[in-house]
């Protein structure tokens, strides 16, 4: 492996090296839950509004899904959310609905979603 670069030896620079980087995806990790517990205070109690065509007996044309999710924090809260975060059956009715936002490994929260009708 150390010919080929796929190894180095462990000397006293080297292994210092390996754990000031350790260091530094701890405290960055420790960071990044900080600021997924902060957007989810930001959130907490929020609902979150979202018009679609729907026929008069409820049903949606189409649907309301995760990218429509992302788009109505973005426009409502201000929070850019990475679509691939939000999880939840998509919506095909009028009505209200769960979603769920993977904010962090060990951080995640339920958000409501209210479909409403376009007038």
């Amino acid at each position: 492996m150390l010919p080929r670069g796929l190894a180095v030896v462990a000397s006293s620079g080297v292994t210092a090296q390996a754990e000031a980087m350790q260091k530094k995806r701890a405290l960055k990790a420790i960071e990044d839950k900080a600021d997924a517990e902060e957007i989810v205070s930001r959130l907490d109690g929020i609902i979150i509004q979202i018009s679609a065509n729907a026929s008069e007996a409820g049903k949606l044309f189409g649907s309301v899904g995760v990218a429509e999710i992302a788009q109505a924090l973005q426009d409502q809260v201000g929070l850019e959310i990475d679509r691939k975060d939000i999880s939840g059956e998509t919506a095909k009715e009028i009505g209200t609905h769960q979603f769920t936002l993977h904010l962090h490994p060990e951080v995640e929260m339920q958000v409501t979603v209210d479909v409403q009708s376009e007038v």
